[in-house]
């Protein structure tokens, strides 16, 4: 927790940043034409957005509302999960660098492949006529400047946290039983293949509701037992770009076919982003990163921790209902 809470911290300001001073409208205004170039904008603004794989979903339908096509729509579908400034600062925090570096390309180019697949075997006439808003609309309606700041702080350090909070402590709570209870050996001696450990971890990943950060200490506990950095990679991938929301939501708004390729080429390229980070990060380096930076934790470090678990718990705690406003006589 240490290690992870000043880089998750800092994700957590930027995104409110994000959120306060990018409108949703400024998104849906680039990607309304069919090509190549506005499904690369989508995967590009999707990867920073701080968005589990359900809360997705509404921008998404947003997105396809306000004139998207299918494949710029995909293509944000499955870049954006993966990723977002508070993950990115948590995976740099806990698998380091070069595995943050690694993770958010890796998101945009698969968010770029998608999208073109599935854009690919649609045809024009298959979009969604582009629908107008009414006055109620909080995208067309943006918040007045003088808010702005506040909300910074409100949804960087108030909904962020309660969006992400309970998959968050599950994630870690997953990763310490699994440090505490899985043998070391486990995965070396019965997945001692490569490609056979990425299958599973993708099998595993696939349905799996897991949010990108809270992904990340289950990954590096993975990782821990003896599977390879590539494993791990696949289930940061497929755990947050894909759950059986997800697949339901593009099954309805696109059809069978449209899922059959998401799913197929999603899984292509985890393999393939699996099979290449093992050519370059090994886990004696991953391992090596996380004691260098537990040995090294601070008095400023665990400050940061124990305000992260301040906000946590306060994130799971029930929310007190406001009280009506008297009745008038």
């Amino acid at each position: 927790m240490a290690i992870m809470a000043p880089y998750l911290l800092l994700g957590f300001l930027v995104a409110g940043i994000l959120a306060a001073f990018v409108p949703v409208t400024f998104i849906e205004t680039h990607l309304g034409k069919r090509g190549f170039k506005q499904i690369i904008k989508a995967s590009l603004l999707g990867v920073p957005i701080p968005l589990c794989s359900c809360s997705v979903i509404p921008l998404s339908a947003s997105l396809s509302k306000h004139g998207a096509t299918r494949g710029a729509t995909v293509s944000f579908l499955t870049s954006t999960p993966q990723t977002g400034v508070d993950s990115i600062a948590a995976t740099w925090g806990l698998l380091g660098p070069l595995f943050a570096v690694f993770r958010t390309v890796v998101a945009f180019i698969t968010g770029c492949i998608c999208g073109a697949s599935v854009e690919a075997f649609s045809s024009a006439q298959d979009e969604s006529p582009h629908e107008a808003c009414d006055e109620h609309c909080p995208s067309c309606n943006p918040v007045p400047k003088t808010v702005r700041w506040k909300q910074v702080f409100t949804y960087g350090f108030g909904t962020l946290p309660r969006d992400i909070g309970r998959a968050l402590l599950i994630g870690i709570l997953v990763s310490g039983l699994l440090g505490a209870l899985v043998p070391e050996d486990l995965f070396t001696r019965y997945l001692n293949s490569e490609w056979l450990s990425m299958l599973a971890v993708m099998g595993l990943g696939i349905p799996l509701y897991v949010c990108s950060t809270g992904s990340i200490p289950i990954a590096l506990a993975m990782i821990g037992a003896g599977l390879s950095p590539g494993a791990g990679l696949v289930f940061l991938i497929t755990g947050p770009a894909t759950n059986a929301a997800t697949i339901t939501t593009v099954f309805k708004s696109m059809g069978k076919k449209a899922v059959i390729i998401y799913l197929t080429t999603l899984a292509g390229c985890s393999l393939i982003a699996g099979w290449l980070l093992n050519r370059i990060l090994s886990i004696d380096m991953v391992v090596d990163h996380v004691e260098h930076h537990a040995t090294s934790a601070g008095i400023f470090e665990h400050i940061c921790a124990a305000f992260l678990t301040a906000l946590l718990i306060r994130s799971v705690l029930p929310r007190k209902k406001k009280c009506c406003s008297e009745p008038q006589h």
